[in-house]
C-alpha cells in the first residue's frame, strides 16, 4: 500500500508543479497586463483533484489518520483555484488581479499542505 500511496503522491506533486509552474512562466505577462491561464494551469488543478481525493481514500484504507480539516481546507483551496481556471481558461487576457490570486492561493495550498501538522 505504501508504494501506491507513494506513487500518487508524486502525480500530486506533478500536479502542483503543473499548477504552479503555469502561473511563474505568466509573471513576466501579468506585470503587462496580458496573462492568461495556460491550459497546463488547469491540467495541474484536476491532477492535484484526482490524486487529492485518491490519497485521502488511499490513507483511509490504510487505517492512516488523516486530517479531515486539512483536507477540506485544500480541497475548499482547490476547488476555489479549479473554478477560476476553468472558467477564464479561454480569456485572451485575465485582471492580474485574478491572476494573482490563483497564484496566491496556489502558495497557500503549498504551504498548508507542508506546516500544517
Amino acid at each position: 500500500m505504501d508504494v501506491l500511496i507513494h506513487l500518487f503522491v508524486g502525480l500530486h506533486i506533478i500536479g502542483i508543479a503543473a499548477l504552479l509552474g503555469g502561473f511563474l512562466t505568466q509573471m513576466k505577462a501579468m506585470g503587462q497586463g496580458t496573462a492568461r491561464f495556460v491550459p497546463a494551469m488547469l491540467h495541474g488543478a484536476l491532477t492535484m483533484l484526482v490524486t487529492g481525493v485518491i490519497l485521502v481514500g488511499l490513507n483511509q484504507a490504510d487505517d492512516q489518520p488523516v486530517d479531515n480539516v486539512k483536507i477540506g481546507v485544500k480541497l475548499a483551496l482547490l476547488v476555489v483555484i479549479l473554478g477560476l481556471v476553468y472558467v477564464k481558461r479561454d480569456e485572451e487576457t485575465v485582471d492580474k488581479r485574478l491572476f494573482g490570486v490563483v497564484g496566491l492561493l496556489t502558495v497557500a495550498n503549498i504551504f498548508i499542505a507542508v506546516l500544517w501538522t
